[in-house]
């Protein structure tokens, strides 16, 4: 039987006028280059603080430019293709100036989608599973 490998990661998505963030990965990236994805990472600190580093770093935003909406339960993801078990703590966040978002080298384009569309993207994994897990972000 063939183990998968574990690997926690956090999946932030952002949200401005009603409107989610997709990034396009690059080809630098180790995985899913050309998929879109969140603003996302490996588990380096608690998931609390890895979810904020991980904006900061990639959409070139600044702590008072986030606000936490929802953060959702853990979804285990199996990739059999790449021997991965991922472990993904979704995220979201209010952005107030969607003007602010300047990408990294991890990605090579974005767009704002309305939640609706996201089934219409090549994804990573299951990222519309994760992305149920925290939107809407009002408890009904």
């Amino acid at each position: 039987m063939h183990t998968l490998q574990e690997r926690a990661v956090v999946t932030c998505f952002l949200e401005c006028e009603d409107q989610i963030l997709l990034l396009r990965r690059s080809e630098q990236v180790g995985s899913y280059q050309g998929r879109w994805a969140g603003v996302s990472g490996y588990l380096e600190a608690s998931p609390d603080e890895q979810a904020v580093t991980e904006i900061i770093e990639e959409t070139g935003l600044g702590q008072s430019d986030i606000i936490l909406l929802k953060k959702g339960e853990p979804l285990l993801i199996d990739d059999e293709r790449i021997g991965v078990e991922w472990i993904v703590y979704p995220y979201l966040f209010h952005i107030k100036d969607r003007d602010k978002v300047h990408l990294d080298w991890e990605h090579e384009e974005y767009k704002w989608i309305d939640p609706e569309e996201m089934g219409q993207y090549l994804t990573v994994p299951k990222l519309k599973e994760a992305f149920a897990r925290v939107y809407p972000p009002q408890v009904s």
